[in-house]
């Protein structure tokens, strides 16, 4: 190999251009071949991009160059090379040259740009096509970045000559050459799309930063292409006609997206983003006659392209493209049926076969652009369509887009009804299960797929998602005629949401019978939707009576809820799981109307209480492994509950039980705790009947809380069924959420809401990573972005000598979970001419594979005597001179000299920047935490001004200091669940959950209780909060993590507010007190004076003596209150009885004083 080598690099060091790129082509083939060819890089740099060659020599060392790393000396070379061969007079070399700007690092980008502006200009005027086709496709590429925006921010002639070019490339669009035309077209393309989609805190380059100016700068450049295009929109449509058709795709995106931006009226808003005085005469407005003019054109334009094209690309790009069109105001639905009708047929094209999911999402995301009919008709073939799809998130995506549709077409259906018209067919629920394949697979025991789980709980959860108020759609577009037509079917009725949910519970009710091999997510779904319903309806009082003011609608659909609890009770016998049918026991038992069955067929088999009744016992006596392994103590618990509620409800119902319990009580398959809990039930149940107006104590009021859940218990977390279920409502919850309240992009929230600083992020406070005798002063922030997974580091250097250092270098090295983007060990950064006192700076971007503790470690080397070679002496144009002289003139390298080494300490990345808040009910938070397998717990502590009785008082008027050591965590991603004052101690109860960047979910609670600091100085009161962090988590790697280094996590999560105590002193101080409380009591005991025993030689003893009359008659007194209190001197009240007069004293002192302290702050 390293003959191979040497070959390469003498063939790279000879004059001939066939000899050269035979060597380059080795290289590359090497470079394929995942070998190391730095040495080859370093030749072909200094023999090929920095000396004459030719074009294709250049352009072959181009691409070498991309394919390895370089050092900064040689990114210096190959910059000294573009700016010659800018001027070179061969186009072609110029060509090459301009094509290796994209990939130039960003740090450098800056200045090769600001030194060589009017040479790229010149490239626009270039007669060769070839530099006119190279200009406009690297500018593109590169003047969409930010890092560009973020120079122009602060260079204004800079700023000036981009938005130049952009006009430029916009021109090109009109080339008389196809290629360069057709890249004008992309280019313009990819700045419309990045600002459509990107987000405006994350950079295209390799930085992280946030400014207002940038997004102001890039808003003037996509507005002022959006006027190019919409005025020469006829012109650019010819163009695009004349172009070869499979180059045609390209100029589809960037005419439709313009065209839709003027007729939609959002370049308004971005021109206002833009922030530009603009023309003094301002923007000519156009009409809205002639906006749906232009959109019309366009669409005649594209339309014949659906019908007679044979490339199933371009029948996408148009179709998706139309369907775009067919929301702007004035829009036909026959634009958006014409197009889902031309994407639909690629479904069995070959040539599309891995791109299936790309069609549902199309088709799914714009059905509501049809008309009624055509929707109707699109739901079995989609269905089918998405029961094939490999990916979940699309197939999940796709259910949900089907599922709120079919809600939205059958209220819309329905109001339409009410409103007069006439009925259409096919528009209610069930139209869903119309296929018998689905309709079979519903009606099944088991199934070999997870569709219809997804199917029931993607429509379930639609329901609830329905049952909330809709968000509110202040533009037009897509989703505004979504939540229109939703809003027309249920009136902004609070009820009315409940028609098309009572139809899902009636069409899904066999998945009671599901055998889904340990699964219960999609039947939990189904149950707790059928709870609330039933819970709305008050089902547990019966049909309600047109005389009790009860409408037509609610009469009916009460009947309907009151038909199917009866059809699940029957259904009860054939339900398979034990888990399921303990649920389904409590959810029918819990709301069914007890009151209203016939009492003529009590000993009638199929009378609904003996079925339950039975199922109950069934449940109970149910010892298989199959019930232990689906949680026994939980079912049995459940229906012992119902057997509370059913038989103090119901007397013949409490007969009933009683004789089950008495039985369950005294046999061999109740232990210990469920015999108790018996003899319990069957007293209340006694109560009940022997008390039938009074039977509170063992009934009460349905909540319409469905309080099951299908996450297992912390052994079986790892169980198949157990982590299926999680995965499926994880995929299940992200799509509906994503559908109907999608989280606004940044974009559409600076177009709605202007440039408001919360949307743009401050700076984080920096770091010194310096001491303050350090000749370099070094300070470091960093930004973070979750969902690429990046960090990008921010560091400042100032030079505190007194000397211009000509050279610095600042290394970056990693530890932990981060690693470099392009996978090198380290990172260097060059900085040249640092003048005293003048600050630097630069940064860099490392990625994340993991949740683990990570720094970045810097070194400062800079040179004191770099330079002090004499190449730099040397001038001549290196042209004309022999190719020997050039070699002999690059190897005469000024000196660098003996480097010094400042090592800063490391950059650590705190824990908690590796998170993100995760929103959830306190409900699903409670059900979540029992399962979590990984578990760690310690101790934290922090002092507070103020007496606890005051902070827990003040905590009402929200100025208590009270939870001041963990205020820094409302900055911190964590999203806060509940919280809870616990003021017999003076403390608290807050639940935290999160999830990490990799997907893993993270609960933590924290308990507080007071306790009164010792030694305390003249002064202020302090109270210590005694805090305990428990922490759960889905993974162990998680726990381990936190549990390295738990000050380390107490200071990332409260900025050095708590701090740590080992779990050995938190024994030991629980000890002491311990100690010094007994040794009080003792002291209490000692003082305690012993009860005197009347002696009688004493008293007769004390009568014959002589004594004063005085004592006498004291000692008569004292006998006679002897008589009356007895021989003790203590008070007769119990210990709790002081312990509660002392408090109620102690609680109306401080409320008196912290009332006495209030007045005088209100004077």
């Amino acid at each position: 190999m390293d003959i191979l080598f040497a070959q390469i690099q003498a063939d790279l060091r000879s004059n001939d251009a066939l000899r050269q790129s035979g060597a380059l082509l080795q290289a590359l083939q090497q470079s394929a071949a995942g070998r190391d060819i730095s040495v080859i890089a370093k030749s072909a740099v200094e023999e090929i991009v920095a000396a004459p060659a030719s074009a294709v020599c250049k352009k072959l060392a181009f691409d070498l160059i991309r394919s390895t790393r370089l050092t900064a000396d040689l990114w210096d070379t190959v910059c000294t090379g573009i700016r010659t061969d800018f001027e070179f007079p061969d186009p072609d070399v110029t060509a090459a040259a301009v094509s290796i700007l994209a990939a130039i690092p960003s740090y450098r980008l800056s200045a090769i740009i600001t030194d060589s502006n009017k040479e790229i200009s010149n490239c626009f005027d270039s007669p060769s096509d070839n530099l006119r086709f190279s200009i406009t496709e690297t500018l593109g590429c590169i003047l969409a970045r930010d890092d560009l925006v973020t120079l122009c921010e602060n260079n204004v002639n800079l700023l000036d000559k981009v938005s130049n070019w952009w006009t430029r490339i916009g021109q090109n669009m009109l080339d008389k050459s196809d290629n360069v035309a057709k890249v004008a077209f992309e280019s313009v393309g990819r700045l419309f799309q990045e600002f459509d989609s990107k987000r405006m805190s994350r950079l295209a380059g390799d930085k992280l930063v946030d400014s207002e100016n940038s997004i102001a700068i890039r808003s003037n450049w996509v507005s002022s292409m959006v006027d190019f295009v919409w005025k020469k929109r006829n012109d650019l449509m010819a163009r695009s006609l004349v172009l070869p058709v499979e180059t045609f795709r390209t100029t589809v995106f960037p005419i439709v997206y313009a065209v839709k931006a003027v007729a939609s009226g959002s370049v308004e808003l971005i021109r206002k983003l833009s922030k530009s005085s603009g023309d003094p005469k301002g923007p000519v407005v156009d009409s809205t006659a002639e906006k749906l003019v232009g959109v019309s054109d366009v669409v005649t334009h594209l339309a014949p392209f659906l019908a007679s094209s044979l490339e199933p690309a371009l029948i996408f790009e148009v179709g998706i493209n139309m369907l775009y069109l067919a929301d702007v105001p004035g829009g036909k639905p026959e634009w958006a049926s014409q197009s889902i009708i031309a994407i639909l047929t690629l479904w069995d094209r070959q040539e599309f076969s891995s791109a299936k999911e790309s069609i549902v999402r199309a088709v799914v995301t714009n059905l509501q652009l049809l008309d009624l009919h055509m929707q109707v008709s699109l739901f079995r073939r989609l269905l089918l369509m998405v029961r094939n799809l490999r990916a979940e998130s699309d197939r999940m995506y796709a259910l949900a887009c089907i599922c709120r549709t079919a809600l939205c077409v059958d209220l819309f259906a329905k109001e339409s009804v009410r409103r007069g018209q006439k009925p259409l067919a096919g528009t209610d629920i069930a139209s869903l299960f119309e296929d018998v394949r689905i309709r079979d697979d519903l009606n099944a025991v088991t199934s070999k797929s997870l569709f219809r789980e997804e199917l029931v709980a993607s429509l379930v959860e639609s329901c609830f998602q329905l049952s909330l108020p809709l968000p509110e759609q202040k533009n037009s577009g897509t989703e505004s005629r979504v939540i229109g037509a939703l809003a027309y079917g249920t009136g902004y009725g609070a009820l009315n949401w409940t028609e098309p949910a009572l139809e899902v519970v009636e069409v899904c009710r066999p998945c009671v019978k599901w055998d889904c091999d340990g699964r219960t997510y999609a039947v939990d779904c189904y149950l707790k939707l059928l709870v609330r319903l039933c819970h709305i309806y008050d089902t547990r009082g019966g049909v309600k009576r047109v005389k009790d003011g009860a409408s037509q609608d609610q009469i009916l659909n009460e009947t309907r809820l009151q038909n199917l609890q009866r059809e699940l009770v029957k259904d009860l016998r054939e339900v398979n799981t034990p888990r399921i049918c303990a649920r389904v026991v409590w959810a029918v038992s819990e709301h069914i109307d007890v009151e209203g069955l016939d009492p003529l067929l009590a000993d009638d088999p199929e009378d609904p209480l003996n079925i339950i009744i039975s199922n109950i016992h069934k449940v109970l006596y149910n010892v298989d492994s199959s019930a232990d392994s689906t949680n026994r103590l939980q079912d049995v618990q459940a229906v012992l509950l119902c057997a509370q509620r059913l038989g103090s409800r119901h007397p013949r119902a409490g007969q009933l039980l009683t004789k089950e319990l008495e039985d369950f009580r005294n046999g061999n398959v109740a232990d210990s705790v469920n015999k108790h809990q018996s003899r319990m039930i069957l007293q209340r149940i006694k109560y009940s009947s022997n008390h039938p107006d009074n039977r509170w104590a063992g009934v009460s009021e349905a909540r319409g809380d469905y309080p099951f859940s299908h996450h297992k218990l912390t052994v079986q977390f790892y169980e198949a069924s157990a982590a299926q279920d999680r995965k499926l409502e994880s995929l299940v919850h992200s799509a509906i959420l994503e559908l109907w309240r999608p989280r606004p992009s940044e974009l559409a929230l600076l177009l709605t809401k202007g440039a408001d600083s919360t949307l743009l992020k401050v700076p984080p406070t920096a770091i010194t990573l310096t001491g303050s005798s350090d000749p370099c002063f070094v300070e470091a922030y960093h930004l973070a972005d979750s969902s690429d997974g990046r960090i990008t580091l921010h560091l400042k250097v100032l030079n505190l000598t007194e000397l211009e250092l000509n050279r610095v270098d600042i290394r970056v090295g990693l530890h932990g979970a981060l690693y470099f983007m392009n996978g090198s060990p380290q990172a260097v950064r060059q900085l040249r001419n640092l003048v005293s006192q003048d600050p630097v700076l630069c940064s860099l971007t490392v990625g994340v594979s993991h949740f683990e503790r990570c720094s970045l470690w810097v070194q400062v080397l800079y040179y004191p005597f770099y330079g002090s070679g004499g190449a730099g002496d040397y001038e001549g144009d290196y042209t004309e001179e022999d190719p020997q002289i050039m070699r002999q003139k690059r190897s005469l390298r000024p000196e660098l000299g003996e480097p010094v080494i400042l090592r800063c300490q490391p950059y650590k990345i705190p824990l908690t920047e590796l998170l993100l808040p995760y929103q959830i009910s306190p409900v699903e938070f409670f059900r979540l935490w029992p399962s979590l397998p990984a578990y760690v717990e310690f101790t934290g502590t922090y002092t507070y001004e103020g007496s606890g009785f005051k902070a827990t008082a003040a905590q009402q008027y929200g100025a208590s200091p009270f939870l001041s050591g963990l205020k820094s965590l409302e900055s911190k991603p964590f999203y806060r669940v509940c919280s809870h004052i616990i003021r017999t101690v003076a403390g608290f109860q807050v639940c935290f959950s999160a999830k990490t960047w990799h997907g893993g979910f993270l609960g933590m609670m924290i308990f507080g209780a007071s306790e009164v600091s010792r030694n305390v100085d003249l002064g202020d009161e302090t109270t210590t909060m005694m805090c305990k962090f428990v922490v759960r988590a889905s993974d162990a790697s998680i726990t381990k993590e936190i549990g390295s280094d738990l000050q380390g996590w107490c200071d990332d999560l409260t900025d050095g507010g708590v701090e740590y105590v080992p779990e050995d002193e938190v024994k030991a101080s629980a000890a002491e007190r311990l100690r010094i409380s007994m040794e009080r009591i003792a002291l209490l005991k000692a003082a305690r004076p012993k009860p005197k025993i009347p002696n009688p030689d004493d008293e007769e003893e004390n009568e014959d003596g002589e004594e004063d009359e005085d004592k006498k008659k004291e000692k008569k007194k004292d006998g006679k209150e002897d008589d009356e209190k007895g021989p003790s001197t203590l008070s007769k009240l119990t210990a709790e009885e002081v312990e509660h007069l002392s408090l109620q004293a102690a609680v109306l002192q401080e409320w008196h004083i912290l009332c006495k302290d209030r007045g005088t702050k209100a004077n």
